[in-house]
């Protein structure tokens, strides 16, 4: 299959649909459909992604993690926090206290393991919430920081507007993702990689080919690393800049509330 190369449009309120992997599914049905997903794929979440990325997903977030410039005094807001990687290497490089956040209970669940094992509970805050409407008032928090989270979201423009929201007057939003390859003769294979490997590792290790299908194909519909650096300056973010990793397949993206 050959890789799309087209920009996906963004988020229409008026819309009826949103894409779910290749398919379009009724707006309204789409987070249900991902946390049913992120449900299966949970307990094995960290062993998939070493093997999704053969380890690279580690430099890109100690890479985002570099950026993000951890200090005691700043607030941390981790959505779409998972297992809580992000939350984790922040609060070990020094950062202040953190909410973790995600619509998924089951993968929550599972970061709350891990920090009750670290003892890190004091420094953490867990919300189940849906990135797109945030029970957190506006302008509390120095950094917000999405790590593979933003392409599973229905209407990625209103999480990017709540993020703006939530960030003080000099806050900064940082989004690592997948995005779109910058090698062209390495399609063909990143092709064959995502589209025929991940099902398989999917089935054999996690018992479950359909959700690393679906994983596959959202990459492939979300927006272009361009496209998305418009979507932060559409929402009032100013000095966005991204920076591709290994050759485009993800970028970090990062704007200011200034």
């Amino acid at each position: 299959m050959e890789q799309n190369n087209s920009t996906p449009s963004t988020d229409q309120s008026a819309d009826q649909t949103a894409d779910f992997g290749f398919r379009a599914v009724p707006r309204e049905v789409k987070a249900s459909l991902v946390r049913e997903v992120f449900d299966s794929v949970a307990p094995k979440y960290d062993i998939m992604n070493d093997l999704m990325s053969l380890g690279i997903h580690r430099f890109w977030k100690h890479e985002l993690l570099s950026a993000m410039d951890p200090r005691p005094h700043y607030r941390l807001l981790d959505l779409a926090a998972g297992t809580g990687d992000i939350t984790f290497a922040w609060l070990k490089r020094g950062g202040g206290p953190v909410v973790m956040s995600d619509i998924n209970a089951t993968m929550l669940g599972v970061g709350e393991e891990r920090a009750t094992a670290k003892a890190r509970l004091a420094d953490i805050e867990f919300l189940v919430a849906d990135a797109e409407n945030l029970p957190l008032p506006a302008q509390s928090f120095d950094r917000i920081s999405m790590a593979f989270g933003l392409r599973n979201c229905t209407s990625k423009d209103r999480v990017i507007a709540q993020a703006y929201r939530l960030l003080k007057p000099g806050g900064r939003f940082f989004v690592l993702e997948f995005s779109q390859l910058q090698i062209a003769a390495l399609e063909k294979l990143y092709d064959a990689w995502s589209f025929k490997a991940l099902p398989r590792l999917g089935q054999l290790i996690a018992k479950d080919a359909q959700s690393y299908q679906y994983l596959a194909e959202s990459i492939r519909m979300f927006p272009n690393q361009e496209t998305l650096k418009t979507m932060f300056e559409e929402a009032g973010f100013e000095r966005v800049t991204y920076r591709n990793l290994s050759g485009g397949i993800a970028a970090i993206h990062a704007g200011w509330r200034l």
